[in-house]
């Protein structure tokens, strides 16, 4: 285990999820096959993954005051998250998402931030012990847009690397991408940043180069089956993704995370983080479920695939 800590400033979800053929199109009613709920959300997963990867992490997110933010609490406290500054809200539930999964593993998700939207610049500032106390802190896009900035800029002044998971797709300021140690995002959020459309390596590239000029020192764009492009602001190197039969893709990109982060806090280099972030991505799509796809350090560590 890293002596380094990471905290995670993020959303917390319970999702609920349908397994069906194929993914409705609008209008459309499918009938649907199994239906299971599982803890979620895109801070809570990246959370769980580092805990489970060995990192030394805290969460900061806000839940609802009521039996889906008391199981999330339960939760985080087993894997062994410090959950010292997840606020509960008493006027808003818990955020919820639908998902829709299909035989390819293809998902659709809709959110209900609920608590989530009111997770607030005061309850960062409330949380200041725990991004002093941090090395790395690692945000999403699941909670308002202030919030994440002023949790970046915060962190930033006091000499913490930012790694920012730009999800789902939005415009970012000058000032959050000013903040930026790395940033991660897929290809339609690297389009939606750069203004770029990536359809191969190439524009892929093109458009690494672009957000790095933007003020963010490294850029890693996840490419899917294609791995990932890592861009330190002077080479470019494209990391192969791990053939795998996936099952569900849902957490894929939030393991890619977590994990990417346990490696920096081990003093690994960017490419050495993304492949390590690769292999623990690879293993998730083979499960259901977020959270519960997050696989331990045990099994990274042995994967040679």
């Amino acid at each position: 285990m890293s002596e380094q800590k990471i905290l995670v400033i993020g959303s917390s979800n319970t999702d609920m999820v349908i397994r069906t053929g194929h993914l409705p199109l609008p209008g459309e009613t499918v009938i649907g096959g199994t239906f299971f709920m599982n803890p979620g959300g895109k801070g809570a997963n990246q959370a769980v993954a580092v805990a489970r990867l060995g990192g030394r992490v805290t969460f900061v997110c806000k839940t609802g005051s009521d039996i889906f933010g008391h199981q999330a609490c339960q939760i985080f406290m087993e894997e062994g998250i410090d959950a010292s500054f997840v606020f509960s809200d008493t006027k808003n539930p818990s955020g919820v998402a639908l998902i829709t999964v299909d035989d390819r593993a293809e998902n659709c998700i809709v959110v209900a931030p609920g608590a989530n939207a009111h997770l607030t610049v005061e309850d960062l500032h409330r949380s200041v012990r725990a991004i002093e106390a941090a090395d790395i802190v690692l945000l999403q896009l699941e909670i308002p847009m202030e919030t994440v900035e002023e949790a970046a800029v915060m962190a930033h002044r006091l000499g913490k690397k930012v790694v920012l998971n730009p999800a789902p797709a939005s415009e970012l300021s000058s000032r959050l991408l000013g903040s930026l140690f790395a940033i991660t995002p897929n290809e339609t959020e690297a389009e939606k940043i750069s203004g770029i459309r990536i359809t191969d390596e190439a524009s892929a590239e093109y458009a690494a180069r672009r957000i790095a000029s933007m003020g963010v020192r490294n850029v890693i764009i996840t490419l899917g089956v294609r791995g990932a492009l890592v861009f330190d602001g002077e080479h470019c190197e494209r990391i192969p993704a791990y053939e795998m039969q996936a099952v569900d893709t849902t957490a894929a990109g939030d393991i890619f995370n977590g994990a990417f982060v346990v490696a920096l806090s081990e003093g690994r280099s960017l490419p050495e983080a993304v492949r390590f972030a690769c292999k623990a991505s690879a293993i998730s799509v083979t499960r259901v479920g977020a959270q519960s796809s997050a696989p331990y350090r045990t099994e990274v560590d042995i994967f040679n695939r």
